[in-house]
């Protein structure tokens, strides 16, 4: 739900131009992730937007579509392109070894995933989903990769989102998408309450998504960090030992209400349609 409300606000939030939506593995098979992305774009009506299929951890066509588009894009973009990675990293590790110098083409990349520590969201530990779900991409992603900001786990704990203040603020008249929207994530809630006694959610991918386009609402740390493909298992990135062979910078958030505040006022921008 956290990957389609992201992509939503960048929708609605002006000054994007959202070039393509390359879909990747995770929480579920590739295809079905790709299959469920061209649904939610068709039913807003936004099907100018490219979605490609991307590669699967074990197998399938490779390079895939959206390596290719990828390599493509940051060619034609040289030096302007941000790419935002809000799941496993086997797309930007397949488009590094299509192009050895993608990541030096792209102006940024900012990744959701990762954790510094452990994650007990209600008092209940949580696995990292993200960076462990291909930890030999994501090794090869953070250690080619430049200019790299990674919203952790960790430090997406404080963009929580209580479900009656959501429920309220997406149901107002002023929004047109937002029953749509509701109807489309209210399971969520459920689901939170019986694995995690959490009435809201943690708004993990859009917290990567803001970051992206309003640093303002952030404050940046840059730090040196120790990874190997066998801690990336488990999506950890830190601890003392050496080497420290991770580079990046880790946001935090300012004001979560300021962030909260300019979710809704995006999503309330996006129209059904081309160019909503």
């Amino acid at each position: 739900m956290d990957d389609g409300l992201a992509l939503i606000y960048l929708l609605g939030k002006p000054g994007v131009h959202l070039l393509g939506v390359a879909t990747t593995h995770g929480n579920a098979p590739v295809e079905t992730v790709y299959q469920n992305t061209l649904k939610m774009m068709g039913e807003l009506g936004r099907t100018d937007i490219p979605v490609l299929r991307g590669g699967g951890l074990n197998g399938g066509a490779r390079p895939s579509g959206a390596a290719q588009f990828l390599v493509k894009t940051a060619k034609r973009y040289d030096g302007n392109l941000t790419v935002l990675a809000v799941g496993a990293l086997t797309n930007l590790r397949d488009a590094s070894d299509l192009d050895a110098d993608f990541f030096h083409r792209l102006k940024e990349v900012v990744l959701m995933g990762g954790i510094t520590g452990p994650l007990f969201p209600g008092g209940v530990p949580m696995d990292e989903l993200n960076f462990s779900c291909d930890s030999e991409g994501s090794f090869q992603v953070l250690s080619k990769g430049e200019r790299i900001s990674i919203a952790t786990g960790n430090n997406c704990l404080a963009a929580y989102m209580d479900h009656e203040s959501y429920r309220a603020r997406l149901l107002k008249g002023d929004m047109p998408i937002g029953s749509w929207l509701y109807a489309h994530t209210r399971s969520w809630f459920e689901t939170k309450i019986l694995r995690y006694g959490l009435n809201g959610f943690y708004n993990w991918d859009a917290v990567a998504a803001v970051y992206a386009t309003e640093k303002r609402l952030f404050s940046d740390h840059p730090c040196r960090f120790h990874m190997t493909k066998e801690t990336l298992k488990n999506g950890y990135i830190g601890g003392r030992e050496t080497p420290l062979n991770g580079r990046a910078n880790l946001p935090t958030l300012r004001d979560p209400e300021a962030f909260a505040e300019e979710l809704f006022e995006s999503w309330r921008r996006v129209r059904f349609g081309p160019g909503g």
